[in-house]
């Protein structure tokens, strides 16, 4: 099972999350943050109030909204589309 173990704010709708299989890096959540409860994550500033939940070892807000960890990480693993034909 994978937990992320660290988590932070860096930009616009990025976060840099850490998991516990050593991977980690930037995540863009641009178009990940669809429904009510992540309505109010297209503010920056309440996006940039993401915690690292220790009990459910994955990101939460204060509004309730989190992912799980095994969403976070697959956005880790895509890659864009431009990179892939380069």
């Amino acid at each position: 099972m994978l937990h992320v173990t660290e988590a932070r704010y860096t930009s616009g709708k990025t976060i840099w999350v850490s998991f516990d299989d050593s991977a980690s890096g930037e995540i863009d959540l641009t178009g990940h943050l669809q429904g009510p409860v992540f309505e109010i994550l297209k503010d920056d500033a309440e996006l940039a109030k993401l915690k690292f939940d220790e009990e459910l070892e994955t990101v939460v807000w204060p509004n309730g909204a989190d992912f799980a960890p095994e969403f976070l990480r697959s956005l880790l693993s895509e890659i864009p589309a431009k990179q892939r034909s380069a």
